[in-house]
Order: structure tokens, then C-alpha cells, then sequence
């Protein structure tokens, strides 16, 4: 385990050393949530902190700002912040997408985040991890998994998990109460990690 010196003198056990930063893969996490603080969010800071000397991780921020979908205004060049959010998943070694179910579907948000990609080939081959933690979830979870299908993401099923009853495993303080829900998620990270690994290797 490696150890690094915050700026408050605290330690950060997680924290990955210079060598590790190095081999760091970037993945792009994406919160279907835009609650400013969501169980969805905290499983990806989760996720964050267990897999630092593996993974660089950047949680966009401005899933709410996209413009609604609109295929008129994705002939030529999309909107610049359309195009922004499609570099970063284009830049980044693979995808993290945790999202929240609503009304037995995907948040509106989210899908309309996707829909502005489904023009382009960012998702393609993309190594994509799927994490739906909801009351229930199964709805969005399959509605999730037959879009990165019909994006050719690459996700695995040891990459992608749902999470039912979320609220009762994440406590107010963000963190994880659940000993399963945070193996579980150790397992995918780990599965992640070695997938991102794979294809680095073989592209």
C-alpha cells in the first residue's frame, strides 16, 4: 500500500506514488445523478479512492448544461460544449457511467448526454464499465446495457453492476455501509482495472 502526505498532513492511504501516476489509465465518470451529493456519486468517488494507483479519474460536471438533443444541430458540428464532452470520452481510456433509475428509466439527463454521441464512434470499443444503483434500478440497468450494445461500447459483465436499494448502503456522509455492495465493487473496479490494462496492451 502506498502512502502520500496531503497538504492538510493527513495521510491519503490511496493515494498513488510518482511511478503510479505514470501508468495511471484516465477514465471518465459519469454521474447519471445531478444532485450535487448522490449515492451515485459517492460510489464513483468510492470507486476513485480504491483504484488511484490504477485509474485517473475525472467526473464530468456538466452532464444538466448539454443543450437538449437536437439532430439539427449535429450535422455539421455540434455545440462546443457537445464536442468538449465528446473529446473527453474520445481522450479517456475507458468510461464510467453510474447512474440512478427514474420512473423505471434512465435519468433524462444522462440519455440525452448519450444521445449526442450516438452520431459519432466515441463509444465505439470504448471499455466501459456500468454501475446502476437505485430502489430498484432493473428497468434503467437494462435500458443501459442495450444502448452501450447499440453504441458498441465494450463493456464486460464483470464490469457492470446494479446496485438495488442504494440509499440503505450509502450513509449521509458518502460512504459505502454496505460490506457486499463495497466488495462488489472492489471486484469491478478490479475487473476495470484489467480490462483497461488488456486493451492498452492489445491497441
Amino acid at each position: 500500500m502506498h502512502y502520500w502526505w496531503k497538504q492538510d498532513n493527513s495521510i491519503d492511504r490511496f493515494a498513488p506514488t510518482l511511478k503510479d501516476i505514470m501508468h495511471r489509465k484516465k477514465v471518465l465518470a459519469i454521474c447519471g445523478s445531478t444532485r450535487e451529493y448522490s449515492a451515485n456519486l459517492s460510489i464513483i468517488q468510492y470507486l476513485a479512492d480504491i483504484s488511484s494507483n490504477e485509474i485517473e479519474f475525472e467526473i464530468y460536471r456538466q452532464l444538466a448544461s448539454l443543450p437538449h438533443f437536437n439532430p439539427d444541430h449535429d450535422k455539421d458540428k455540434a455545440p462546443e460544449i457537445v464536442e468538449e464532452f465528446r473529446d473527453k470520452i474520445r481522450n479517456a481510456n475507458g468510461v464510467l457511467i453510474c447512474t440512478p433509475e427514474y420512473v423505471f428509466s434512465l435519468p433524462g439527463a444522462l440519455k440525452n448526454a448519450i444521445e449526442w454521441c450516438v452520431s459519432t464512434t466515441v463509444f465505439s470499443e470504448k471499455t466501459v464499465a456500468l454501475i446502476t444503483a437505485s430502489a430498484s434500478g432493473v428497468k434503467a440497468h437494462e435500458s443501459l446495457q442495450l444502448i452501450m450494445k447499440t453504441i458498441y461500447a465494450d463493456v464486460r459483465e464483470e464490469t457492470q453492476l446494479l446496485i438495488q436499494g442504494a440509499k440503505g448502503k450509502v450513509n449521509a456522509e458518502g460512504k459505502i455501509t454496505d460490506a457486499i455492495t463495497a466488495q462488489q465493487l472492489k471486484e469491478l473496479a478490479a475487473a476495470f482495472v484489467k480490462q483497461l490494462n488488456k486493451k492498452h496492451i492489445s491497441g
